[in-house]
């Protein structure tokens, strides 16, 4: 039987309760994991018709988090960026990412940006779900289409997220 999103949703609702800290947010990771290798789920949730770049799926009203659907059609290097106040979740249905980690040289403030340079890069594949604590800066860089599922710890619709740079 298919994972549905409701599933997903009350699943990590439930991780959440059970323990809002990272464990509790890599017990999320087994959970996107789990429904990026579900052909159903990806076929119904993550279509270039409703997802491209970015819908949100559902959206928690107790604890505000959401599930959102992306599908990237062409090739891009991202720029390096964290999500403000919040955490976030990145899983591949398909499409391998090559995700860079980014150390900070020098610490912005106000209009002054953030400056980081390149610490390390690792590749998500299918099924792969990593988790990005607040202020983690990372990029990702893609060179086929790509679906993945990204869990926000809160809307990053209305977060204000840091100025950032390559160094």
């Amino acid at each position: 039987m298919a994972y549905t999103l409701e599933q997903l949703s009350s699943d990590i609702a439930g991780a959440l309760k059970a323990d809002a800290g990272p464990a509790g947010k890599q017990a999320i990771c087994g959970l996107v994991s789990k429904a990026l290798q579900d052909d159903a789920f990806v076929a119904e949730h993550l279509t270039a018709e409703e997802c491209r770049p970015r819908k949100v799926l559902y959206e928690d009203p107790e604890q505000g988090f959401c599930v959102c659907g992306h599908v990237y059609l062409t090739a891009a290097i991202g720029e390096p960026h964290d999500h403000g106040s919040s955490w976030a979740i990145y899983g591949l249905a398909e499409g391998d990412t090559e995700m860079v980690d980014w150390r900070v040289v020098k610490k912005g403030e106000g209009a002054i940006p953030t400056l980081v340079e390149p610490d390390r890069s690792y590749v998500l594949r299918r099924g792969d779900a990593h988790f990005y604590d607040v202020g983690v800066i990372h990029s990702p860089n893609r060179s086929l289409v790509t679906r993945l599922i990204r869990v926000e710890g809160a809307n990053l619709d209305h977060v204000k997220r840091s100025r950032i740079k390559r160094a």
